[in-house]
């Protein structure tokens, strides 16, 4: 049986100013660049960046969204 649940959350006014942490884009970057260097990254590594890029995306995207609300 599937359902369907719809939720609404409230968006914090000044979420579009958030930034990613600078020590997570620079750790992002650097496994990015060692990739490039070694052509490939050990699992640990690949986990970690992966997971830093959804971050960031997921980050990207709410911003996106907070400020299509308020240009609006």
């Amino acid at each position: 049986m599937d359902s369907i649940v719809k939720l609404t959350i409230s968006m914090p006014a000044n979420l579009a100013k958030l930034r990613f942490p600078k020590a997570l884009n620079d750790r992002l970057h650097f496994l990015l660049d060692e990739q490039g260097r070694k052509g490939k990254l050990s699992t640990a590594e690949k986990k970690e960046a992966e997971a830093l890029a959804e971050m960031a995306s997921m980050l990207s995207i709410l911003k996106l969204g907070a400020q299509v609300k308020t240009a609006r």
